[in-house]
C-alpha cells in the first residue's frame, strides 16, 4: 500500500474535484477512502442550501480514489445512484467510499457522505468498471 501523500499527488490531477470543488483525499486504505470538501458560498444553489453536484462530486472523487488507488488496473463508473438523505448543516463534508463487491472486471462501491456533525447527508452508489491496465 502507498502512503497517503502518494495518493494526494496521484489525485491532485483530478483537477474539477481538487481544484474547483476544494476535495481533499483524507485516508486511503485496501478498496477504502475518506475524503473532504470544505464548504463554501461557491458550494451552495440559488436557495442557500449545498448543490446537490457537489455533494456527487465529492462522492465520485471518493469513489475514484478508493477504486483506482494502488491498482494495477483502471476502474471508470459505469452507473452512480445518489439518495440525497438531508441538507448538510455543518461546514466540511466527508465522503467514505468503500467496496461492497469485487469481481473480475465490474465492482461495486457505496459512498455515505456526512458533515462535520455527524449528519448523514447522502448514500451514494457506484458499479465501476476495470477497463484496462494503467500501463497499456
Amino acid at each position: 500500500m502507498g502512503s497517503l501523500e502518494e495518493a494526494r499527488e496521484i489525485f491532485s490531477h483530478d483537477r474539477y474535484a481538487t481544484v474547483l470543488s476544494g476535495a481533499e483525499v483524507d485516508e486511503i486504505g485496501e478498496n477504502y477512502a475518506k475524503c473532504s470538501m470544505r464548504l463554501t458560498e461557491n458550494h451552495k444553489n440559488a436557495y442557500g442550501g449545498v448543490m446537490g453536484g457537489a455533494i456527487y462530486t465529492l462522492a465520485d472523487f471518493a469513489f475514484a480514489v478508493a477504486s483506482n488507488y494502488d491498482k494495477d488496473y483502471a476502474t471508470v463508473s459505469v452507473v452512480g445512484s445518489a439518495s440525497f438523505m438531508s441538507s448538510p448543516k455543518g461546514s466540511i463534508l466527508y465522503a467514505e467510499a468503500k467496496l461492497i463487491k469485487d469481481g473480475r472486471s465490474n465492482c461495486f462501491f457505496e459512498v455515505r457522505v456526512t458533515d462535520d456533525l455527524d449528519k448523514l447527508v447522502a448514500v451514494v452508489t457506484f458499479n465501476g468498471a476495470h477497463v484496462r491496465k494503467k500501463n497499456d
